[in-house]
Parts: structure tokens; C-alpha cells; sequence
């Protein structure tokens, strides 16, 4: 990937903070879990991290997939995304959620194992959600309907802890 086309747009940061905090907050709140804190470090993070991220990665995936054609493009395309949002980034996500909770003994890896059940549990949710983004959304507005089921699944995953112990 060239390194002048990265994008990081006001708007990306924007929708990145405001999405992703709203979608963490109403699963806080569910939780009864709501901090300021916490609100406040999710809207960091969608501005700076997911912001930055997720359109590149998009974007690179438009890139790598550019050649093929017909149901390997599309599968590929899916899968590609689905393969960025693994364990690893639930795991990453929910320790966010405990860091600006203040919670920092609770990232261990029993963290990493109920992103992994997540993960698995999630899959055909995703596959379908995916594919939709990848396949069906122009790449301008891909960060912003993958935020918004992320901001979705932040619910679930929030929840996933309670589910999945």
C-alpha cells in the first residue's frame, strides 16, 4: 500500500468518535457499567485508532481483491474482513472498555478467551454484515456502516462477557 493514499479525514474522526462511543455507551449503560471515563476514552479511540484503521484496511482490501471477479472476489472480500475483526481486535476492544473503566486487572487472558467465544458465537452475524459492507457499500461510506454495526456489536460484545463466563 502506497503510504500517501493512508486516509485519516476529519470526518472519519468524527463519525469514529461519535459512533463508536454511542454504540459502547448504550451498552454501559445496559450493563449499568456507564462511566465518563469511559465514554470519553471510547471517543479517543474511535476518533484515532478505528478511525484510522478500519478505512485503510478497507481500503486495502479493495486493493488486494481488485483482480479477482465473480463469488472469489466477493468471498474474499468478506473474509478479508472478517479475518481484521478476530479475537484479537474484540480482545483489543474490550480492554479498552477496562482500561477507561478502570478495571485494568481484569485484561488478562481470560479477556482473550471470551473474545474468542465471541468471536466464534458471532460468526455467521458478521459473515452476513460483512459481506453486506464489503460487497454491497461504496468504500466511501464503508467506515461509517462498519461503524455502525460495530457500534451494534459493541453491545454484544460488551454483553459477551456476561454471556461467555
Amino acid at each position: 500500500m502506497n503510504f500517501s493514499n493512508l486516509q485519516f479525514t476529519k470526518q472519519n474522526i468524527l463519525k469514529g468518535a461519535l459512533i463508536y462511543s454511542a454504540g459502547d455507551t448504550i451498552a454501559a449503560l445496559l450493563l449499568q457499567e456507564f462511566s465518563i471515563y469511559r465514554v470519553l476514552g471510547m471517543m479517543c479511540v474511535g476518533a484515532t485508532v478505528y478511525a484510522f484503521e478500519i478505512p485503510n484496511y478497507f481500503s486495502w482490501i479493495e486493493h488486494k481483491t481488485a483482480k479477482l471477479s465473480g463469488i472469489k472476489k466477493t468471498i474474499s472480500k468478506t473474509s478479508l474482513a472478517i479475518l481484521y475483526f478476530n479475537p484479537l481486535w474484540i480482545f483489543r476492544h474490550l480492554a479498552f472498555i477496562k482500561l477507561f473503566s478502570g478495571n485494568y486487572e481484569v485484561i488478562n487472558s481470560s479477556l482473550l478467551q471470551i473474545a474468542l467465544v465471541s468471536f466464534l458465537v458471532n460468526i455467521p452475524i458478521s459473515y452476513i454484515a460483512n459481506y453486506t459492507i464489503q460487497n454491497n457499500i461504496k468504500l466511501d461510506w464503508r467506515f461509517i456502516a462498519s461503524a455502525i454495526f460495530s457500534a451494534i456489536m459493541a453491545i454484544y460484545y460488551a454483553a459477551s462477557e456476561t454471556l461467555f463466563t
